[in-house]
């Protein structure tokens, strides 16, 4: 059974996974030991708060069309749906090592990865009065965490 999403419910997961982001570089900062790595985690956190209200503001600057509901669901599954994949191992639920600034970079930057080729595929699941080429701003912002981690990332190459 085919289900056509909206812009408004792929924007609601975004914010989600932004938010587990930030939680996540938040909790490998409580645990690193170097100050230099703690702050730099910590900026990250900040970084992923910002690009959740980013995603929030774009969400909210969507038309009626684009949020608009495309089956009967008035238990809002498939909002629980999305919330469920945004919070599973396809993002920041995966076995990291944190001890390791590296590791965490190159974890993150996998991450990105996976929530870029998972916000290609779900644009084909929205139809284009939904809100289809919005998603692209998610895709273009997601790129750009990449370029950020990878920037932190060569700085391990000496």
């Amino acid at each position: 059974m085919a289900y056509d999403f909206n812009a408004d419910e792929i924007f609601e997961m975004a914010v989600q996974v932004e938010k587990n982001g930030a939680n996540f570089y938040k909790k490998s900062a409580e645990i690193a030991s170097d100050k230099a790595e703690k702050e730099l985690l910590l900026e990250l956190s900040r970084m992923e708060e910002i690009h959740a209200k980013t995603f929030s503001s774009l969400r909210a600057s969507l038309n009626d069309n684009e949020k608009e509901s495309t089956v009967f669901d008035p238990d809002g599954e498939a909002v629980q749906y999305l919330k469920a994949l945004a919070d599973t191992r396809v993002f920041f639920e995966k076995q990291i090592d944190t001890s390791s600034l590296k590791d965490i970079l190159k974890a993150a930057i996998i991450a990105e990865k996976d929530s870029i080729v998972f916000y290609i595929g779900m644009r084909d699941m929205v139809p284009g009065n939904l809100g289809k080429t919005r998603l692209d701003e998610i895709i273009k912002e997601e790129m750009s965490h990449i370029r950020i981690l990878s920037s932190k990332l060569l700085k391990f190459k000496n």
